[in-house]
């Protein structure tokens, strides 16, 4: 499982010209899921995410966490995040995990996540997708788990 946390100011997904998700300070997380991945990865990556001190405190730095400062959520799939190109001009998406079971394991990330009591929205599982993103710092990391890992 890959995931790109994003630190935001504000950050908002549309599909169709319609706005169907929308936060403000908080983290956008674009996720990935790897063909291999399992419930375990998903549970841990919802605790790296609510856990990670991305946030500064008045004295700044990197000190509360997204659960700390009560921020809100945004999660979007990307299973682009498996793209590899490596090779070729054109990427290969082998690593990525098929249409409907991505899907499923996507919406068990996002109920865990709601299981916070944190505000998550979401974007459209397989739609084209506009993300717009407020990107505050900018703070960006990519996070990782494999099966196994």
């Amino acid at each position: 499982m890959r995931v790109v946390v994003q630190r935001v100011k504000a950050s908002q997904v549309t599909v169709q010209g319609q706005v169907i998700g929308q936060i403000g300070t908080g983290l956008n997380l674009l996720v990935g899921i790897a063909a291999t991945d399992t419930p375990d990865e998903l549970s841990w990556m919802v605790r790296k995410c609510l856990e990670l001190r991305l946030f500064p405190s008045e004295a700044g730095g990197f000190e509360r966490s997204i659960q700390e400062i009560e921020g809100e959520l945004l999660v979007v799939s990307q299973f682009t995040l498996y793209g590899d190109a490596r090779k070729g001009r054109r990427p290969s998406f082998a690593q990525a995990a098929r249409p409907e079971r991505a899907e499923a394991l996507y919406e068990q990330f996002v109920e865990q996540l709601r299981l916070s009591g944190l505000r998550v929205e979401t974007g459209q599982f397989g739609a084209m997708m506009q993300v717009a993103i407020d990107n505050d710092g900018p703070v960006t990391l990519l996070l990782e788990r494999e099966a196994n890992s």
